[in-house]
């Protein structure tokens, strides 16, 4: 899994995010274990629903597009 397949990925789905008021940004790619880690930004940060942008949105479109892809972990340090 490489780190430039994980940010184009994570690139495309920012402007949708960025929409409703939020942002991510890329902490780590662990390329052994497959776990990526990022931070949620601006609306994102204590909404509701970030468990689903986390999962459905982001997790799903890694998984399709990253291939050792297993896992998506949300940094807790807003920032």
């Amino acid at each position: 899994m490489e780190k430039e397949a994980v940010q184009q990925v994570l690139e495309t789905l920012r402007p949708q995010i960025q929409l409703d008021g939020g942002d991510l940004e890329l902490i780590n790619v662990d390329e052994r274990s497959g776990i990526v880690r990022v931070r949620l930004r601006g609306a994102c940060v204590g909404c509701p629903l970030s468990s689903v942008t986390l999962e459905a949105g982001i997790s799903a479109a890694l998984r399709k597009k990253v291939k050792g892809f297993t896992a998506v972990e949300l940094a807790e340090d807003y920032g």
